[in-house]
């Protein structure tokens, strides 16, 4: 008796009842945990099955190509920024937000998504451009843009400063730092970015 349920317990496989978005989440998760330790080049669907303890299959069942399945983890996994900061003041917000987007970056989908821009060819670059675009770089400037209009109603900055250009000065120069030059923000950094280019844009 005891034999016959050993013998039935070893032929089922640990993933056995993690089926539909149960083991398609740990999937993804076994992707971004691949890419923030071993980067785009290392990543691989074995590993990603490995790691999700699953079989190869069953990835590729739902991924053909690494590629499908990169895109569909960070997508999944990168952090929403919902709503803007409320310090008081544009300069204060704008701050706290910088902030914000930074910890963003350094979340485990943030590194991540920085080990594609780093590493993967213009190909499959071209791929995960609209989950930056999307993922990080509209939601950012889109609260910038929700911070700077309400300073423009309490007549702190110029009402004609609410411009998608002005809004995308401090993504693009993160986007910049973290992908050509492979540095990141600190927080004396982001005052000067702040006190040394943002308000003399938008001050009146």
């Amino acid at each position: 008796m005891v034999t016959s349920r050993w013998r039935a317990a070893s032929a089922q496989p640990s993933s056995q009842r993690r089926r539909g978005p149960v083991l398609e989440r740990a999937i993804l998760d076994a992707a971004l945990e691949q890419l923030s330790t071993v980067g785009w080049n290392g990543l691989t669907m074995e590993g990603v099955a490995a790691r999700a303890q699953t079989g190869k299959a069953a990835v590729y069942r739902r991924w053909p190509s690494k590629e499908d399945l990169v895109v569909d983890a960070l997508q999944a996994g990168l952090p929403h920024l919902d709503s803007p900061p409320d310090c008081g003041s544009v300069r204060e917000d704008l701050l706290q937000l910088c902030r914000q987007i930074r910890e963003a970056m350094f979340s485990r989908p943030g590194f991540a998504l920085r080990a594609v821009l780093h590493e993967c060819d213009a190909a499959s670059a071209e791929r995960v451009h609209g989950v930056i675009v999307e993922g990080v770089i509209e939601p950012s400037a889109g609260l910038i843009k929700q911070v700077i209009r309400r300073g423009a109603e309490r007549g702190e900055v110029r009402a004609e400063v609410v411009d998608p250009y002005v809004c995308d000065v401090i993504p693009a120069m993160m986007m910049y730092r973290s992908k050509v030059c492979g540095s990141e923000w600190r927080d004396e950094e982001f005052v000067e970015l702040i006190d040394r280019v943002m308000v003399p844009l938008l001050r009146r």
